[in-house]
């Protein structure tokens, strides 16, 4: 599970981006583990500089997902609260769990009866696993504004003009992915 989209006219639907953590994570391998050894020694030599750069916090809402050279460390993202990273070798990204809402910007759709209607609507999504959202999606904002456009202009563009103004929950019902 990935991405879970969103809510249109107050009726859930959803996305999933599936994920396998088996290509994701593995061994470091000989040279990566040098790497990280020598990144640990240069971080308890200069210990009273280096801490604040290795403890890190997240926010109860918000999940860190950590790259270990350029591998996902845990099978679970870290967080809420403190969490150590490894100067040079690790890096993280911080994936908000609130739930975000936006508007779809009005669209002209041609309907099933060659009827041009403009329509927009409302789309609440919130992040299920954050792991599967930074791993398989460059912008997994991005992608659900789009994802929930080509939605609605798809699911519009086979019903007939008295079908989208008479069966508003069927359609809000249709779009649920």
């Amino acid at each position: 599970m990935g991405v879970k989209v969103c809510q249109t006219h107050l009726n859930t639907c959803r996305l999933c981006f599936s994920l396998s953590l088996a290509e994701r994570t593995g061994s470091l391998g000989a040279c990566g583990w040098i790497i990280v050894i020598l990144a640990g020694l240069f971080t308890v030599l200069l210990f009273p500089i280096t801490i604040w750069f290795c403890l890190k916090i997240v926010q109860e809402y918000e999940r860190a997902v950590i790259f270990r050279l350029g591998r996902i460390t845990d099978r679970k993202p870290k967080g809420p609260g403190i969490f150590f990273v490894l100067p040079c070798t690790d890096s993280f990204v911080k994936v908000d769990l609130r739930t975000i809402s936006f508007d779809i910007p009005p669209q002209e759709i041609l309907t099933k009866d060659s009827v041009t209607v403009s329509v927009d609507g409302v789309v609440y999504f919130r992040v299920s696993d954050p792991i599967a959202s930074v791993a398989n999606v460059t912008n997994a904002d991005f992608s659900t504004r789009l994802l929930a456009q080509t939605t609605l202009r798809n699911v519009l563009g086979t019903k007939n003009l008295a079908e989208v103004l008479s069966d508003r929950e069927g359609i809000a019902h249709s779009m649920q992915v």
